[in-house]
This record gives structure tokens, sequence and C-alpha cells, in this order.
């Protein structure tokens, strides 16, 4: 019976990922593909990953998309990390319940809510006060930040709340004092935590379409939203390159992050010993 088990198990993860993977294979492909039509194989080429390197409008876009993602990324994992050591640390204060509220809202609230909501807060301040001036790599970048850094919030807290506070007690016995320890022992020990979060971050700033659609302006048109449009005319092999790449890149930074944090893992196994 455990082994007829098994068998079922293994045969539906089996399906699942291959549901997942083999669309992502077949773009690989086909991204080779010379002919025009994509659901046509016509040869072996690299035609249309030089016709990508050579479309400047798409450089242009995926530069604005790195360049956004990596400061609201970064920007987010600091405040996040703030907010998870102030819902894990501090205990019961006066608004917590509200800050709490305030932290959760992002990860269930619709896209399209936020979206219009930072659209009309945009709006409301040029007319106030005259910022922004316009629509554009700003705002999308605030706006990016103002869900993203809820994730890093909940990510950070949840690693905390598993952190052995002897240690940090133990520190300031010793003399450290709290800010000292926390840089001393909190933040190395939660690192792991502090770069999933950057990457999740990163990831789905660099992923937004909704969010960017309602707070960009004219000549701010990230990634996503330039695939986005050329996919309405219908799916062009120049399209499955630039997937190739982007899973490429993606593929390497999970692994390097992986590795990273295997390895610092297993140096804390050793200090620890």
């Amino acid at each position: 019976m455990n082994r007829q088990r098994s068998t079922f198990l293994i045969t539906i993860l089996c399906f699942g990922y291959a549901f997942l993977y083999i669309p992502i294979v077949m773009v690989v492909i086909y991204s080779f593909n010379d002919s025009r039509i994509v659901s046509v194989w016509g040869g072996f080429s690299f035609r249309w990953y030089l016709q990508l390197l050579e479309n400047r409008q798409i450089i242009e876009a995926a530069l604005l998309s790195l360049r956004i993602a990596f400061v609201s990324a970064t920007v987010a994992t600091a405040l996040g990390t703030l907010a998870g050591l102030a819902l894990a640390r501090m205990g019961r204060f006066r608004g917590r319940i509200l800050f709490t509220g305030m932290i959760a809202a992002p990860l269930v609230m619709p896209e399209v809510i936020t979206g219009l909501s930072l659209l009309l807060l945009f709006v409301s301040l040029q007319d106030l006060v005259g910022w922004p001036g316009g629509r554009g790599a700003a705002t999308i970048t605030i706006g990016h930040i103002t869900f993203s850094m809820a994730y890093v919030a909940v990510i950070v807290q949840s690693r905390l709340m598993s952190l052995d506070e002897s240690l940090q007690e133990a520190a300031m016995d010793l003399g450290g004092r709290p800010f000292r320890v926390t840089l001393d022992i909190t933040l190395p020990i939660i690192a792991p935590a502090l770069l999933s979060g950057w990457l999740l971050a990163f990831t789905l700033s660099l992923d937004d379409l909704v969010i960017a659609s309602f707070v960009s302006g004219p000549g701010a048109s990230t990634l996503p939203m330039w695939i986005f449009s050329k996919i309405r005319l219908g799916v062009t092999p120049d399209i499955n390159a630039l997937a190739t790449v982007i899973i490429t890149i993606v593929s390497l930074g999970v692994v390097i992050a992986g590795w990273l944090m295997f390895r610092q893992e297993k140096q804390r196994q050793r200090d620890v010993q």
C-alpha cells in the first residue's frame, strides 16, 4: 500500500513539474528557431538574439526595469527589515494592530486597487505641492517599494521569531550595546532572510506590469510593459529570445543565491560547533 502511494505521489509530482517546466523548455528551444512563424520550426539559428541586441527600445526598457528593480529592492529590504524588527522585537506597543494591518494590506490587496490608489496619490501630490512633476521611473520605484517591502517584512519577521534570543542576551551581558548587538549578532544571523527578501523584492519589481502601468508616464516603459504591448499583436520569435535571456539570468541568480546561503549555513554550523 505504501509503495502504491509513493508511486502515485511521484507520478503526480512529475506531472506537476512537467506542467510547469515543459512550456519554459519549449520557449528556450523555439528561441533558436530561424522561422518568423513561432509555431513552425525553420532550422537552428541565433538570428533573433542578434536582432534582440540591435533593438534599442528593448535594451532601454530592460535597463530601466533593472535600475528600478535594484533601487526598489534595496530600499524595500531596508524598510522591511526595520518593520520586521519592530514586529518581532518590540512586543505589544500602541498602534501595533494598525501597523500590522498596514504591513499585511499590500499582500492581499489586488494590484489594480494598489495601482489606482498610487495614481490618485501622485496626481493629488502634484496638484498640492507640485511633486512629482510627471510620472516616470521615480513613481514606478515608489510604487514597487510600497508593495515589495511588505514581503520583506514578513520574511524577516518569521526569521526573527525563530531566532534564539539567548545569543543577543549573551552579547548584551558581555557589554554590547543594543545597536552594536544588532549589527554584529542579529543581522549576520538573519542575512539569508535579508538576501531572500531582496531577491523576492527584485523579482516582484522586475515582473510587475499592473502597478507600473498605472504610475508610469511617457518615456518610462518597463520591460513587462514593452513585452505586453508586443504580444497584443502576436508573439514573435524575438520575444522567445528575450524570455530565454531572462530565464538564464534568473537561473544564475537563484544558483548563486543558493550557493551563498548554503555556504553561510555551513559556516554558521561550524561556528556553533
